[in-house]
């Protein structure tokens, strides 16, 4: 069976290329092109400088033998672990909260949303000012009850979760505008249809809300592992290179970063990477095959 194309639309076809030819191209550059040099990279011993010389998979093995890399990637998973839910849910509640009609909701709105347009330095400066055990604010709060507050940053028992809270506060508000954004495309009707047959605010949540919420909940779920999974910044700004909790704090990023720009050692920087991108496809990949099952698409059999 031969199939042809009509001139009419074979001229749409190639109209349609034109047109997206400028951004595959800069997918292609930006993109493609750094995850293919990357990915030759650390089959190398590059360095800052020289010429880098084919290695085969000596960089993975040493990886692999590395105890850094096992401890930064635990401590990647705990960061995510913890944060993902806990943001997600939170975030969920305060787009509830502001889907409501309330006197000055925009202006909570714009509250919760400033994080997201803060400079992350900025933000890391503060926090690291609130949780300075000395004169930090935190600490005088907790001064005031007859709590002595413990070195947030520098000890190593609560490094961590001082770096997750800081997660958790810094990505709210960005969820909570998607889920807004969510919860108003959310017919009315359902709402009142389950009014009239008597069911509660609480059964209303969990039987129209959520499920037809579902597919913005999954896309912050799957975009908040992603950036989880690729915490630096936070961590680089407000844990110092002298800091004895830094073990505990320090991310795959983070070694990526320390690797490849501080000692020089490209390849070994590049398979770290490399490492990360693996985790995070078999991540999105799991996050893609359970959606089938809790994701509700509207006019779906």
């Amino acid at each position: 069976m031969k199939f042809s194309i009509r001139k009419r639309d074979r001229e749409r076809v190639i109209w349609g290329l034109i047109l997206i030819a400028p951004t595959l191209l800069f997918i292609l550059v930006m993109n493609i092109w750094p995850i293919l040099q990357t990915i030759y990279l650390s089959f190398t011993n590059a360095q800052s400088l020289g010429n880098p010389q084919w290695v085969g998979f000596t960089n993975y093995l040493a990886m692999f033998k590395d105890p850094d890399i096992g401890r930064a990637t635990l401590n990647t998973f705990i960061y995510a672990i913890v944060t993902v839910p806990v943001g997600t849910l939170l975030s969920l509640i305060v787009a509830v909260f502001l889907n409501q009609k309330l006197k000055g909701r925009s202006i909570f709105r714009t509250l919760y949303f400033i994080p997201v347009i803060s400079a992350p330095a900025a933000v890391a400066m503060v926090w690291r000012w609130l949780y300075n055990s000395k004169f930090g604010l935190i600490n005088y709060g907790l001064s005031l009850i007859g709590i002595h507050g413990p070195n947030w940053i520098g000890d190593s028992k609560y490094v961590l979760i001082s770096i997750m809270i800081v997660g958790i506060w810094s990505g709210l508000g960005y969820n909570m505008i998607i889920l807004l954004g969510g919860l108003q495309d959310v017919p009315m009707t359902y709402y009142e249809a389950a009014e009239m047959d008597g069911a509660s605010k609480v059964r209303q949540f969990f039987t129209i809300t959520i499920p037809l919420l579902s597919p913005t909940l999954f896309f912050v779920l799957t975009t908040s592992i992603i950036s989880a999974m690729q915490i630096f910044d936070t961590i680089f700004m407000m844990v110092d290179q002298n800091n004895p909790a830094l073990s505990n704090a320090r991310s795959l990023v983070y070694l990526f970063y320390n690797d490849t720009f501080v000692n020089g050692n490209r390849g070994y920087g590049a398979a770290i990477a490399v490492f990360l991108l693996i985790i995070i496809l078999i991540l999105t990949a799991i996050q893609m095959r359970l959606q089938r099952k809790w994701v509700y698409y509207g006019g779906q059999d």
